[in-house]
């Protein structure tokens, strides 16, 4: 399984366009973790498994997608109805009740990733308006299926080497 996570674009229409036009093809499903600000019926969040976030106002999104990818359970979220800028004490017990195996979220414009429990947690920070130290950015994950690969990306597509993580399983 090979997956692109992406979030917080905030009405940045071409970056959802490139990255679709880059790994169409490339990759099993895209998934978006919310504030698109973007209307559903957008041609640049078509294709997209995108969810609901705080600024995404008056949209149809769900607040939560849950479903499977080459059989591997994926909870998509925004994060601030768990409260994730505290922790993620919540979100752990919305993914262990949903069996999930991987959990992608936004909200904080920060990048960062976890595997916790068999589980993997990950942030992508955002494509248009990151926060910290990081550039804007997206994720590649992969499951070969004796570990997990995540690979975050600026948005000129430059691997961002020293932030790849690898999980064995």
């Amino acid at each position: 399984m090979k997956v692109l996570v992406v979030s917080d674009n905030h009405g940045n229409r071409e970056a959802l366009l490139h990255l679709k036009e880059m790994y169409t093809g490339k990759v099993d499903a895209f998934f978006h973790c919310g504030d698109s600000e973007l209307e559903a019926d957008d041609i640049a969040v078509e294709g997209y498994n995108i969810v609901r976030g705080n600024c995404d106002f008056g949209r149809i999104y769900p607040t939560e997608w849950f479903g499977e990818v080459d059989n591997h359970k994926i909870l998509v979220t925004h994060g601030h109805l768990f409260n994730i800028k505290m922790n993620l004490v919540i979100l752990r017990d919305r993914a262990k009740s949903r069996k999930a195996e991987y959990v992608f979220f936004g909200h904080t414009h920060e990048l960062g990733c976890e595997y916790n429990a068999g589980i993997l947690y990950l942030n992508p920070g955002s494509i248009s308006l990151p926060r910290g130290r990081f550039e804007k950015t997206y994720a590649l994950v992969e499951d070969t299926g004796t570990e997990i690969i995540v690979t975050f990306l600026d948005d000129s597509d430059k691997v961002l080497t020293d932030l790849t993580q690898i999980f064995k399983k």
